[in-house]
């Protein structure tokens, strides 16, 4: 008996140290998840295997021609009454392979780009029921789409995804509302005004070993935040969020403090990719950044630049 019970307790050792060995050897193989900033709300994230765009919009169009341009871009000026017509030159060298793309809400520095994306790599697109009536618009098919409300938690092969009801930047100095909505399909092509907002959402992705938190505006419903521990926060950081009660605390606290955040939807989104946004980093991000240092002291924040890669063990 006694030999049974000390071959029994050397196999029981023998499991537990593979165990620890092959723990630990997952560990040091696991890859750092990256995060390409495509300006405006616009990421790529990868785990090295697995890719997502969220919110992809490239083209980057002259909006307007007045505050917020320069007289160095030489670009053709476009006005929210002219039909958006995407710069498929510039995405084709920017996105390849995609597996799956998230909209946050419908407006067209959000939206815009991803007709020609989804259509160019057949990724599954998660958004809005009006964002999913734009697509179907454009010629995307039904398979390919994933109409959300906000509220479902859904398991894919590879990561799953939150979605989580969320609001619009108060902009307009907290006068903006709009609760249009696209029930139909609309006829495509559609100006730039008639990507309406559709409601807002956020998404909580979770990948192995990361849960990143993503915004595509400076507002949340907090509630809908409650109980989330992300470890990555792409923070809405933008002036709108200043009209609003202790954002930056707010927000912290309501996720428990990330280790790391990088602000997101901060840049002037009517420049190309080559110009300057360090006026927008300094108006913006430094104090942001200021500000977290004194209400999380443990919490990293990343200023991203355009097209740029951070790399979060």
């Amino acid at each position: 008996m006694n030999h049974w019970i000390k071959t029994l307790n050397a196999v029981k050792g023998v499991m537990l140290l593979t165990a620890l060995l092959t723990g630990l050897g997952g560990m040091a193989q696991a890859e750092p998840l990256e995060l390409t900033y495509l300006g405006t709300a616009g990421w790529k994230i990868t785990d090295g295997d697995f890719t997502v765009l969220v919110d992809p919009y490239i083209s980057r169009v002259k909006l307007d021609g007045g505050p917020g341009t320069s007289p160095e871009d030489t670009r053709p000026v476009v006005s929210r009454s002219d039909y958006f017509v995407s710069d498929t030159l510039l995405i084709d060298s920017l996105v390849t392979e995609v597996d799956f793309i998230f909209v946050h809400h419908a407006h067209f520095d959000h939206l815009a780009d991803v007709p020609y994306i989804a259509r160019k790599t057949g990724a599954p697109v998660i958004g809005t029921e009006t964002a999913c009536n734009i697509l179907r618009a454009y010629g995307i098919p039904d398979e390919q789409l994933y109409p959300v409300r906000g509220g479902e938690d859904y398991q894919f092969e590879q990561f799953s995804v939150r979605v989580i009801p969320s609001i619009h930047s108060a902009l307009n100095n907290k006068h903006y509302l709009d609760s249009r909505t696209y029930t139909e399909v609309p006829e495509a092509p559609l100006r730039v005004s008639e990507f309406i907002e559709g409601g807002s959402l956020m998404f909580l992705v979770r990948f192995s070993g990361h849960e990143v938190l993503t915004m595509g505006s400076m507002n949340f419903v907090e509630r809908e935040l409650e109980g989330l521990r992300p470890d990555i926060l792409l923070a809405g950081v933008n002036q709108s969020q200043l009209g609003l009660y202790n954002y930056n605390e707010r927000l912290l606290k309501v996720t428990n403090y990330p280790r790391v955040v990088i602000p997101t939807h901060w840049d002037n989104f009517r420049l190309p990719y080559r110009f300057s946004q360090q006026d927008a980093v300094t108006l913006k991000l430094l104090p942001f950044k200021e500000d977290v240092a004194r209400i999380s002291p443990q919490t990293q924040v990343i200023i991203p630049t355009h097209l740029g890669t951070i790399s979060v063990e």
